[in-house]
């Protein structure tokens, strides 16, 4: 038994049967004393405590980071899990901490978090997750691309992959910097907590993690609308060995007139513009 009452990770994953499914981008963490740095990591983050605030979690699994949570002081945990044998898992927390975790049946990318968090009392709300690594950009994307900004949300820590991780924080001119990277720094700070090896979870999968600490930036003055940057920034790094003067013409018109009014270069290759730079372009071509 832990300082909560309930078994090992171990023995839940035994009890309950849960073998790992590839389909559902499973890996289960099983260290408590990893999950509760995650958890301590989180505090402070977008100006919040983690005390104070609501945690949205997504595929909590055997119930690792969620415990962790619970154990460091949420005032309350909303986890959404497609897995029906983790959900039976989930209950025997649910009861260790009355009231404080909600545990929804259903799909991420789909569902609308506010609604399955209802009444916040006026606190504030983390996203704190180990996300499946199937679907993890994919749920990043959504979170950055909310047509109301600020978003809902305080703030995000997240685990990646190593190599995704890499690329929310890329820097301009490396091989890592990309579409992710500045959709992710433009609506966002972004930076690296730490590394998380393979060997924490079950089954270990062939590649490092990381947690990755984002906090919500505030509106840029002459924004462009978010669908337009995204237009602009994935027609700029579809070809990305390509000159900007040759990549943007898949926006259907002559990319010269917003590249000069944007005061960039034609000859510039997209993995050489900041995230400043992607903005002016964008509100350029919007104009």
């Amino acid at each position: 038994m832990y300082e909560d009452g309930l078994p090992p990770l171990r023995d839940v994953i035994s009890h309950f049967g849960l073998d790992a499914k590839k389909s559902l981008g499973q890996n289960f963490l099983t260290d408590l004393n990893l999950t509760g740095k995650i958890a301590r990591s989180a505090n402070g983050l977008g100006g919040c405590n983690l005390q104070d605030s609501i945690v949205y979690e997504v595929g909590p699994g055997p119930g690792a980071l969620t415990r962790a949570l619970l154990m460091h002081g949420a005032h309350r945990v909303v986890a959404v899990e497609m897995d029906p044998r983790c959900i039976e898992a989930q209950k025997e927390i649910q009861a260790a901490y009355p009231g404080r975790l909600d545990v929804f049946e259903g799909d991420a990318l789909k569902v609308n978090e506010q609604e399955l968090i209802g009444d916040t009392e006026g606190r504030p709300v983390k996203i704190i997750a180990n996300l499946p690594y199937n679907v993890g950009t994919a749920l990043l994307v959504k979170w950055l691309t909310l047509k109301d900004w600020k978003p809902w949300y305080s703030s995000l820590t997240l685990m990646f992959q190593k190599e995704v991780g890499m690329r929310i924080v890329a820097a301009p001119r490396t091989k890592a910097y990309g579409r992710l990277s500045v959709l992710s720094q433009y609506r966002a700070e972004a930076r690296i907590m730490f590394d998380v090896p393979a060997r924490a979870f079950i089954p270990a999968p062939k590649v490092t993690s990381c947690i990755v600490a984002l906090t919500p930036s505030e509106e840029k003055m002459a924004t462009p609308k978010q669908e337009i940057l995204e237009k602009v920034v994935y027609a700029a790094f579809n070809q990305r060995r390509k000159m900007l003067r040759s990549s943007l013409k898949a926006l259907g018109t002559d990319p010269l007139p917003y590249l000069n009014a944007a005061d960039i270069k034609a000859t510039c290759r997209a993995e050489e513009l900041s995230v400043e730079e992607f903005r002016r372009l964008a509100k350029a071509y919007e104009k």
